[in-house]
């Protein structure tokens, strides 16, 4: 049987749906949980959010002893966490990091993730279909 795979979620994503939605969209976090649900086919999912950085880093943690790949959009700690940065680099296998908007296209201090220095894969830019491309992704990736 097969470890799961974390999807983990940081500030402000749970006001998806109404939070600026001309760059983030309407979709609900809710409802790219059941997206997340339905394209892992009946493997495992451990999908969290998060407005405290340790609390994520502490989810990191649980996933370097219990999954098998992780798919994190952090949000702004992605620009800002040094920490969350040294936790995925204890992991194993694949993280691969997703944003729902182009970070590039956007202002500069967008530009400079410290969580890709860690990550296997980015995605950036496709929305809330973004996490379909990210679940497929990490499951792929942990099959190699």
């Amino acid at each position: 049987m097969s470890k799961p795979i974390y999807v983990l979620n940081g500030p402000n994503l749970n006001r998806l749906g109404t939070r600026e939605p001309q760059i983030y969209g309407s979709t609900t976090l809710a409802e790219i949980e059941t997206m997340c649900r339905a394209t892992a086919g009946g493997r495992e999912i451990v999908f969290r959010q998060s407005n405290r950085e340790y609390e994520l880093i502490d989810w990191i943690h649980e996933a370097i002893d219990q999954g098998e790949a992780i798919v994190i959009n952090p949000a702004a700690y992605s620009f800002t966490s040094i920490a969350i940065l040294d936790a995925l680099k204890m992991f194993p296998g694949p993280i691969v990091e997703l944003h729902i908007s182009n970070i590039h296209r956007r202002e500069p201090h967008y530009h400079k993730s410290y969580v890709s220095l860690a990550a296997t894969a980015v995605i950036a830019g496709l929305g809330p279909q973004g996490y379909v491309v990210a679940v497929k992704a990490a499951i792929d990736l942990a099959s190699r």
